[in-house]
């Protein structure tokens, strides 16, 4: 991704009723669509705990947010596990099948 500013777009959002211009290079949707998931988590956090400041909201939507981060990087992990595990057993049978053409 490249770092010059004049590339980069401005994106309107607003994140718990508060407006914000993002700089983007990339798909301003998407970035409207991540900010509004943050503001969703962040709306639904603050009806949990009415009395919670903003900065405490964000700080629990960054925990939550990090948590969920942490679980897909774990399952990730476990996948590609289970690819390369995969992957030598293929290898395996194809090494044994190129060794042994007349038993296919």
């Amino acid at each position: 991704m490249e770092s010059s500013t004049s590339e980069k777009q401005p994106v309107r959002v607003t994140i718990l009723s508060r407006p914000y211009t993002l700089l983007t290079s990339g798909n301003p949707s998407e970035v409207e669509e991540v900010a509004a998931r943050v503001n969703d988590l962040m709306l639904s956090i603050a009806a949990k705990a009415p009395n919670a400041d903003s900065t405490r909201i964000a700080v629990l939507a960054c925990l939550h947010l990090a948590d969920k981060l942490q679980t897909m990087e774990r399952d990730l992990s476990s996948l590609k596990e289970r690819v390369d595990r995969k992957s030598g057993e293929f290898a395996g049978m194809l090494e044994q099948l190129l060794a042994n053409p007349g038993e296919i």
